[in-house]
């Protein structure tokens, strides 16, 4: 009897040895946003996150509330949870761009920053609600050190794939990932080379400004959303955009929103910024026009589903 009931004692023990062999993971967040063409209207303000004032000025201006409120998140910073809440209260998601201006692209793909990328997913999974990321936006261009001519694809390719990784690791299942590409234009990489897989992708992101009077939707976005569906079925967010006055900003307007509804893309994220210095850094900030505000409240009016 007493070989026996070591022996069974033995097995229990090896049973509760093969249970807590390893240590529980995390607990999952999962949140999702709805994925409704020309739906969602985004916006970029100076001073997010750190106030969400400028968002609401943005709101009475043009008569609406953002459904994406956007800043911008540089490496080493963590999630602007407090910023998270304000947004969610105001009945908009939170859409960061996590940039790696001060780390290794290659670097990231290899792990070396994973405590850093742990510690911001677990924020995002504890604040439980849909939030939408993107990293090392603009890729295909020139004038990031992550970017085209900077990084060679296939590292940014491993990075952006570790990054999303890391975070479902994490149980931030409440992310939607937006791979975000600088509209085609003269000195931009072939962007599907870029292009991580859609394992990795929830929506696309394509950033784009009018700039000079010549400027239509099909100029600005026109190309670069045919090329993206060549490859992927992935739905289309106009991540970062604006009608600078030089292009003519009120009629522009209509013809920006026109063009969002007519190719069916997610919806708008407006940079209402002031910036001042040339063709190419205009004065965005849709308040400081009257006739650039009215024409924006009629347009979304006109094409955002409410």
């Amino acid at each position: 009897m007493m070989i026996l009931a070591v022996a069974l004692a033995a097995v229990g023990l090896a049973v509760l040895l093969a249970r807590g062999s390893s240590a529980p993971g995390p607990r999952t967040a999962t949140a999702t946003l709805a994925v409704r063409p020309h739906f969602y209207l985004g916006v970029y303000e100076h001073g997010s996150p750190g106030s969400y004032q400028m968002i609401q000025e943005f709101s009475q201006a043009v008569g609406r509330e953002p459904d994406l409120a956007g800043y911008y998140s540089g490496w080493g910073e963590q999630f602007q949870t407090a910023f998270a809440q304000t947004a969610r209260s105001h009945g908009a998601a939170t859409l960061l761009q996590m940039d790696p201006t001060d780390a290794s692209v290659p670097a990231i793909a290899g792990g070396d920053y994973d405590s850093y990328l742990r510690s911001f997913a677990d924020a995002v999974r504890d604040f439980g609600h849909a939030v939408v990321i993107g990293f090392g936006h603009e890729m295909n261009a020139t004038w990031y050190s992550w970017g085209y001519g900077h990084v060679a694809p296939r590292t940014f390719v491993a990075a952006w794939r570790h990054v999303v990784t890391v975070f479902r690791q994490q149980g931030a299942d409440n992310v939607t990932w937006l791979w975000t590409i600088q509209a085609d234009t003269h000195g931009t990489g072939p962007i599907e080379e870029w292009w991580p897989g859609g394992r990795y992708v929830t929506w696309v992101g394509i950033d784009g400004y009018y700039y000079k009077p010549s400027d239509t939707f099909a100029t600005v976005f026109g190309t670069t959303i045919a090329q993206v569906r060549s490859f992927t079925n992935k739905p289309v967010l106009l991540s970062e955009t604006a009608v600078g006055p030089e292009a003519g900003q009120a009629a522009k307007i209509q013809d920006l929103f026109r063009g969002m509804a007519t190719y069916g893309t997610l919806g708008l994220v407006w940079f209402d910024i002031t910036q001042n210095d040339g063709i190419y850094h205009q004065n965005w900030r849709i308040e400081d026009s009257r006739a650039a505000a009215e024409s924006f409240r009629l347009a979304a009016h006109k094409y955002l589903r409410s």
